[in-house]
């Protein structure tokens, strides 16, 4: 009876606002997980019934919208409901080593452990972060911004005289990130020589980037980037992003004076404007307006009028075939 009424008293305290000041403890460090973006699975370590494990995350945070604690007991544990308890600290006063420390921290959550051979709690790191608690986890109600990291978690006595089997009692811990659905797109530019320098607007879905240069944090998914400018060509295409990823793109930006090719068979004479167009010629730049383009095979002359815009490039084919119709 006297252990039913330890229980009930410590629910309560749960069920209350937790302190923000730092509190004075000892604990028992097993050891130490480190989660990141580039590591997905999370690490797993094991840990005794009053044991520590401090969680540590990478400089970057980006993409991570919290932390995942799945905590699997032995079976033995179902007999002894409501002996133990899961603690978070965090803001460290010093990062521990492995062993005996006396620390100091903010504790974040106390919880008795339930009745579960396996238990998820998720810490969210960010606000907004759109998590929520559901049967298979429990999210915390504070959130643990990445400057209060490391954080310690921790298992504790909640009951006077444990016995010898929960003493010795190995739980698992299993850490990993949990991501936002985003990732990031990194846009780099090539310039001509002569034309370095020059204004041009990036949207991305129909939105202007203010400093198209950085680096920017979008959904997953598929999506269409143009480029606009007076002194470049426009610019058009789509690109896909990955969750939790990079994806690096290179914009060449080109003259936007419009070319023309010419196609034709080996023995035609081509001309541009009454201008002879040499074979080895390549792209020809032209200014916007209206030109005309003629071939001559001997006596045969093709003549076609182009009308020429900005920024766009044109072929111009003449081919030769025979036709041959049959009719009954």
């Amino acid at each position: 009876m006297r252990q039913r009424f330890i229980f009930i008293f410590i629910t309560c305290i749960c069920l209350s606002p937790v302190p923000s000041w730092a509190e004075s403890f000892r604990a028992l460090v097993s050891g130490t997980v480190d989660l990141s973006s580039s590591n997905a699975e999370g690490s797993t370590i094991n840990i005794g019934s009053n044991g520590s494990v401090l969680v540590t995350l990478g400089k970057d945070t980006r993409f991570l919208r919290g932390i995942e604690l799945e905590l699997t007991a032995p079976q033995g544990w179902l007999a002894y409901r409501g002996s133990l308890a899961m603690l978070v600290y965090a803001d460290l006063d010093h990062q521990p080593s492995r062993g005996i420390n006396d620390l100091e921290g903010r504790r974040v959550i106390f919880d008795p452990l339930p009745n579960k051979v396996k238990t998820v709690y998720q810490i969210p790191i960010r606000t907004p972060h759109g998590m929520r608690t559901s049967p298979y986890a429990v999210v915390l109600p504070s959130t643990v911004l990445p400057s209060s990291f490391p954080i310690l978690f921790r298992l504790m006595a909640i009951v006077k005289g444990l016995s010898e089997e929960v003493e010795n009692m190995v739980f698992t811990l299993t850490a990993k990130p949990i991501f936002t659905d985003e990732g990031a797109v990194k846009i780099s530019y090539r310039y001509p020589q002569q034309l370095r320098g020059r204004q041009f607007t990036v949207l991305i879905d129909d939105v202007v980037l203010e400093n198209p240069s950085e680096e920017q944090l979008i959904k997953e998914g598929e999506h269409h980037l143009v480029v606009l400018s007076e002194d470049y060509r426009n610019e058009s295409r789509r690109f896909m992003v990955e969750r939790a990823k990079t994806t690096d793109l290179v914009i060449e930006l080109q003259d936007p004076t419009p070319l023309i090719i010419f196609e034709s068979p080996g023995n035609t004479r081509i001309f541009l404007n009454n201008t002879p167009v040499p074979r080895d010629s390549g792209p020809i730049p032209v200014e916007p307006g209206t030109h005309e383009a003629r071939f001559q095979i001997g006596d045969y002359i093709l003549t076609k009028i182009i009308n020429v815009q900005r920024g766009k490039t044109y072929k111009v084919a003449m081919s030769v075939g025979i036709d041959i119709d049959e009719n009954d």
